[in-house]
């Protein structure tokens, strides 16, 4: 079902209150894209840093330890998304929302592995048709992962590439196919590209710079990819920068994280320097911006794919509706987004790409499921007018499903332990109370104070869920106070 499918089918009040993400392109919204449309077509780059939580962006103000004085920089010349979360807290699922607009349940990228299906509009193939050229550098994650399917961990064939058909500098799975100090990339034509000896966040920034220097004769899409400060797999920790663990020994720990058991008691001081090298590359590709007279013309978008809980809420580092795994930091800057402001409406990854193809002056397509949040830059009305809920999937560690608004987190999960794209039948399983709980310390599903909330909530995850093509799944209530 397509956006104005849904529409036809669901009352105009219904959609604008509850959708949050699941709202049209209106007519309005065209005519603005139409009018808005710049003269002179402004580059884009999106850095994902993988893992990054957002209270690790200093300006936030949520931590003193950490150091990323060129994204608090960056926050306070453009806009700082405050209340920004990813729809599928884990790498793969979380990609292809980002890139297709439409859920993880939609994309056939439901948990890591499978190959983002083919025949999905995506942003890098949207701005090709407009004119750009598409580029990657760095972890890709949306081919599949095993070689009988035609993917694998390392050179990823331009069908797999979702319209990424310019520069690509990248490996499907970059922590199967490298170290923090070596390893390789593979270029469009399956080439291997060697580092040793250097840090792989420093590897990737050279890579990116390359590229920047280089001369453009048509408006460039750049997707710089790094996979810090995401886990060494094969190590099972985090690892930053030479010398970088040293100075973040008795780092700040975050309230969520030192009431539980994990092990972000071993892991917090590499965690610090790996984000600390990813401010600097952020840093000096902004730069390398200003020496080539293209700052003015490229909007920078930072992000991540989803936060990290230091297994404490289960037993790896994400996959999880807590905070610690789904707020992300997201700070655009650049045309269209230049000025200091804080936007703490809630959104969603899955609204990125239409922002992004608004700003630049392209149409989205129908069946893209999200919608732009530009509007929320100026336009008052927009703003009271927005749904601030958003959609959570879950896969992998369990089958679980999520409504985030910005007072309250409620999640039903498949009690069978089964672990699937999607489920039947849900329990009513956490509800934590975000203006009282931000660290969620306390779950609130079951207790009767609680019961005429969980039921609100329900109905409105219900038709998050119905928007997104899963149908009607059953939704029990709790019955005990856990």
């Amino acid at each position: 079902m397509n956006r104005r499918q849904f529409l036809r089918n669901t009352s105009a009040a219904a959609g604008g209150a509850v959708l949050g993400s699941a709202a049209s392109v209106t007519e309005a919204q065209g005519q603005r894209t139409a009018s808005s449309a710049p003269k002179s077509k402004p580059n884009i780059i999106v850095y994902l840093s993988d893992q990054f939580r957002r209270d690790f962006v200093g300006v936030n103000g949520a931590n003193s330890s950490t150091r990323t004085p060129n994204l608090d920089a960056m926050a306070r010349r453009g806009k700082n998304f405050t209340h920004a979360v990813t729809n599928q807290p884990v790498c793969a699922p979380a990609r292809s929302v980002l890139m297709t607009s439409r859920y993880a349940t939609e994309t056939g990228v439901w948990r890591n592995g499978p190959g983002l299906k083919s025949e999905l509009p995506t942003l890098a193939g949207e701005l090709r048709k407009a004119g750009y050229t598409s580029n990657l550098i760095g972890k890709w994650h949306l081919s599949p992962a095993a070689a009988a399917q035609g993917g694998g961990p390392g050179y990823v064939p331009p069908e797999y590439r979702g319209g990424f058909l310019d520069l690509w500098e990248g490996a499907n799975a970059l922590e199967h196919t490298s170290h923090p100090y070596y390893g390789s990339l593979f270029d469009g034509d399956g080439k291997e590209i060697k580092f040793e000896n250097q840090y792989r966040v420093d590897f990737l920034t050279d890579r990116a710079e390359r590229f920047l220097r280089q001369k453009h004769d048509k408006p460039f899409f750049l997707f710089v990819s790094q996979l810090e400060p995401h886990q060494q797999n094969d190590e099972n920790r985090m690892v930053g920068p030479k010398g970088s663990a040293e100075r973040f020994i008795n780092a700040h720990v975050p309230p969520d994280l030192r009431a539980f058991p994990g092990d972000w008691h071993q892991q917090l001081p590499d965690y610090y320097g790996a984000c600390e090298s990813i401010d600097a590359s952020v840093g000096r590709l902004r730069k390398i911006l200003q020496e080539t007279n293209q700052a003015d013309n490229t909007i920078f978008v930072f992000m991540s794919d989803h936060g990290c809980h230091f297994m404490t809420r289960n037993q790896e580092y994400k996959r999880s509706t807590h905070n610690s795994s789904i707020r992300i930091p997201l700070i655009i800057d650049g045309p269209g987004f230049n000025g200091a402001q804080q936007i703490p409406e809630l959104t969603g990854i899955i609204n990125i790409a239409p922002t992004l193809l608004e700003a630049v002056g392209v149409q989205a397509p129908s069946t893209w499921k999200g919608r732009s949040f530009l509007p929320l830059l100026n336009d008052t009305a927009a703003r009271e007018a927005w749904p601030n809920k958003e959609l959570v999937q879950i896969s992998e560690s369990m089958t679980a499903r999520a409504i985030r608004t910005p007072e309250w987190t409620y999640c039903v999960a498949d009690i069978s332990g089964a672990k699937k794209s999607e489920s039947p039948t849900y329990l009513e399983w956490q509800l934590y109370d975000q203006r009282n709980d931000p660290h969620e310390l306390t779950n609130l599903a079951g207790r009767k104070e609680y019961v005429e909330k969980a039921k609100e909530l329900r109905a409105e995850l219900q038709k998050l869920l119905e928007y997104a093509g899963e149908g009607s799944p059953e939704i029990k209530p709790a019955t005990l106070y856990p």
